[in-house]
């Protein structure tokens, strides 16, 4: 990103209740259109782990406490959906995974990395098709992991914590077509 177009003045603090814990594949961390690290800017509640390294071996056992309940955020065959029939069956606080990388990355994450197996899978109810235009997405509903882990916190914050992470996206999209010198959507050349 040039320097005209950065975005650390418009990263806002979102200070939630609900903590998320991004799985990063050590892959994806070099990648400049990952967005996970920018969702995490704004959610001073949260952590990175990088995941993928022989030498270095992520353990999220820690995060299973008495206190938070542990989601693990999935689209897996025995994932539930995130829905408010969900969050009341169990009123704890959320700590919420969520792993990123490729598909194949991503569920060998959930399968192998202590923790994470023991967390309850969810998924995402059916929304709008994903506006990152930075990365083509290879599945049908898939979302970039900022778009994910915003839509999450739609469902268990507030709408506005989405819409407010929707809009810190769409501008960092937009700047990166611009410095690639891609017009933004509507206007001519587009």
């Amino acid at each position: 990103m040039h320097e005209a177009d950065c975005l650390c003045a418009a990263i806002p603090r979102l200070d939630l209740g609900t903590r998320i814990v991004v799985v990063m594949h050590r892959r994806e961390a070099s990648k400049p259109t990952a967005t996970a690290r920018l969702a995490l800017m704004a959610l001073p509640n949260s952590e990175l782990a990088i995941h993928g390294h022989d030498d270095a071996r992520v353990d999220l056992r820690h995060l299973h406490d008495a206190g938070r309940r542990v989601l693990a955020l999935f689209p897996a065959d025995d994932a539930r959906p995130l829905d408010a029939a969900l969050l009341a069956a169990d009123p704890r606080p959320v700590t919420l995974v969520v792993p990123d990388g490729s598909w194949r990355q991503a569920s060998k994450a959930v399968r192998r990395i202590p923790g994470l197996a023991e967390a309850e899978r969810v998924t995402l109810p059916a929304g709008a098709p994903s506006g990152y235009r930075l990365r083509r997405e290879p599945k049908v509903g898939g979302l970039a992991t900022f778009e994910a882990i915003a839509r999450a916190l739609g469902i268990l914050e507030s709408p506005a914590v989405e819409a407010t992470l929707t809009a810190l996206l769409e501008r960092m999209v937009t700047a990166t077509l611009k410095t690639r010198g891609t017009p933004p959507p509507g206007q001519p050349g587009h």
